[in-house]
């Protein structure tokens, strides 16, 4: 009976003896900078911070001390998407982001204890800072990085509206403001460094962006009937060239027809004066034809004819008349 309680106490012992010497043993990450508390107050560290202890297999007292972690690396902050008014009183959204560090892990853990702590702060600072940075600006500045020129149509104009506004600092200024006014406040109160910071996305407010996109239509209307008008203006001017080159080769033909219907009627007057020139009675004869055919050519069946005896046609018709036997 005796031996099976010693073999039990034993048991008992040894699995205490584990448990201590378990909760007396801690490992330093190389990332992580460890303080040890006890009762709430530092007692050990920072241990892997700059110029202390380094990383490794450490020991504390059990139970009554406290091993706090706190990395190294650089953190995220990304912040919750706020409305924001301009100095032109334009409301957009902006998401922002930014890096941090624990530079200070002493005064961290006693300002803010650990990193959920840490970003509440951040949401109240960086927010608080990008709100009075973004209103102190215009839009442009606001929206904008770099000066550029607008791209647009060729031989087309923008009226005011659609040129774009110069502007004086642009988006990535007003980021290195709020990292310029933030930052040292962060390090002394709190022991953080903000590393960067960063507006990922701006966007208009609803009522802001369907003025926007009224004015694109507008404007993309105006161009498309800039093109209209160009068009149609560029179609007259092409038939106008048509119409103009089409009676110029029409008064050529009809030249080169006169011109050719001219030179065959003075071909066939020629061959008609040498075939009746040829003789006395061959120039009676042509004169007689000529005659009849003006005859035919101006007399009708109704038409009645009175001639003088000194006439040209009576002389004809008289001598045409058969004689009597």
């Amino acid at each position: 009976m005796f031996k099976q309680f010693t073999s039990v106490f034993i048991v008992i012992l040894l699995f205490i003896v584990v448990i201590v010497v378990w909760s007396s043993v801690y490992i330093v990450d190389e990332t992580k900078q460890v303080f040890v508390t006890q009762f709430g107050k530092i007692v050990r560290g920072p241990i892997n911070g700059p110029g202390k202890e380094e990383a490794g297999l450490k020991f504390r007292f059990p139970f009554i001390t406290e091993v706090h972690a706190f990395e190294k690396r650089y953190l995220e902050w990304d912040g919750a998407p706020n409305q924001v008014t301009t100095k032109d009183k334009l409301f957009v959204f902006i998401d922002t982001y930014a890096r941090w560090r624990i530079v200070d892990a002493k005064l961290f853990f006693e300002k803010v204890r650990n990193e959920s702590g840490a970003q509440s702060r951040l949401d109240d600072i960086l927010d608080g800072e990008a709100r009075i940075v973004v209103a102190a600006h215009d839009l442009v500045e606001v929206i904008r990085s770099r000066q550029r020129e607008a791209v647009i149509p060729e031989a087309d104009v923008l009226d005011d509206e659609s040129q774009l506004k110069p502007f004086n600092q642009g988006r990535s200024a007003l980021a290195q403001q709020v990292l310029d006014n933030a930052g040292p406040n962060l390090k002394e109160e709190f022991g953080i460094e903000l590393l960067d910071f960063r507006f990922k996305r701006i966007n208009y407010s609803e009522e802001v962006r369907l003025k926007i996109f009224e004015r694109m239509i507008s404007e993309r209307s105006r161009i498309a009937s800039k093109f209209r008008s160009e068009g149609l203006g560029e179609a007259a001017k092409i038939l106008g060239t048509q119409q103009r080159e089409l009676k110029t080769i029409t008064s050529k033909a009809y030249l080169e027809q006169q011109q050719i219907k001219g030179k065959a009627d003075a071909e066939a007057v020629k061959i008609y004066a040498e075939a009746f020139n040829q003789s006395l009675e061959a120039r009676e004869f042509y004169e007689f034809l000529k005659t009849m055919e003006t005859l035919e050519n101006t007399l009708s069946e109704d038409d009645t004819l009175i001639f003088s005896t000194d006439s040209d046609f009576f002389r004809y018709l008289k001598r045409s008349a058969p004689t009597k036997e």
